[in-house]
């Protein structure tokens, strides 16, 4: 697959801005563990290749375990999650399937967030979630391949 543009240079503000979206979400306070594990469920039901390769080689930098990179697809029926990542997953993936209920992110899927993050670090899955999530449509939309390791 080859990309359909490069938006760096065109968007330029747009990419910085959303560079700074990301260092806000990196000091949020949310484990970067978890972080990654989110990004990569978010890409992983997005369709986005890029942002897979991407989230897993670096959740594979940070020492993440291959059984967990392997298992996130299916993390609610394998025993290698946290009750809190488990919490931020079904929040992820709720706030990535909107349309899909008619809740929206339904109230005990927020509740269980919630009464494992305070409201920093709660505020910050929030924006990890959105950004993953506009991430991918950027690169979906463009065709951005993944890249080659």
């Amino acid at each position: 697959m080859q990309a359909r543009m490069n938006v760096v240079k065109p968007a330029a503000d747009g990419y910085k801005a959303m560079l700074a979206l990301e260092s806000y979400i990196n000091g949020s306070g949310v484990p970067q563990s978890t972080l990654e594990l989110v990004r990569l469920r978010v890409s992983q039901i997005n369709g986005c290749a890029f942002c897979v390769n991407m989230h897993a080689g670096d959740a594979k930098k940070a020492g993440e375990t291959d059984e967990r990179l392997w298992s996130v697809a299916a993390w609610r029926e394998a025993p290698f999650y946290t009750d809190e990542e488990r919490a931020a997953l079904a929040l992820a993936e709720a706030a990535t399937r909107i349309a899909d209920d008619p809740a929206g992110v339904p109230d005990d899927v927020w509740n269980d967030a919630a009464a494992h993050y305070d409201e920093k670090t709660l505020a910050g899955l929030v924006m990890a979630i959105a950004a993953i999530n506009a991430w991918n449509r950027i690169n979906v939309t463009v065709r951005n391949p993944a890249a080659s390791s």
